[in-house]
């Protein structure tokens, strides 16, 4: 820490956080202790290499799987175990093979089926407060 108000972050963390692939950053990013301050500038003013990065990647397994639109457990099963770059997930999509065309179909499935408990829950939640109001 650089002084006693200012916190660190190790850089996997920050990588986490930017959504990028560490082993893909600059070793001297590697190699650094990065404050809250130093971060949030590399939020709003990004650096080439982590704007190239954004763009073209290669991406960690959660970006992977959210432009694939399925779980990271699917990507496992789909036998994606590292990251991709723009381009593999741009073919991936444009001739997706039968493993993705299965985990998007099973991921959408799962998203309906969170989101009809979900709004289960918020009527039985609105019915108890109409019956507490009355």
């Amino acid at each position: 820490m650089t002084s006693a108000n200012s916190q660190s972050m190790k850089p996997a963390t920050v990588a986490k956080k930017l959504g990028i692939y560490l082993p893909a950053t600059p070793q001297e990013f590697q190699d650094s202790v990065i404050t809250r301050a130093d971060f949030a500038g590399l939020q709003a003013d990004p650096p080439e290499w982590l704007a190239e990065l954004r763009r073209t990647g290669p991406h960690p397994r959660p970006v992977v799987a959210q432009k694939l639109n399925v779980s990271i457990s699917g990507l496992a099963r789909g036998g994606v175990e590292e990251a991709l770059t723009t381009a593999e997930i741009t073919a991936l999509l444009q001739a997706p093979p039968a493993w993705l065309v299965a985990e998007r179909s099973t991921h959408a499935a799962v998203r309906t089926e969170a989101q009809r408990i979900k709004d289960e829950a918020d009527k039985k939640d609105a019915k108890k407060a109409r019956a507490a109001a009355e």
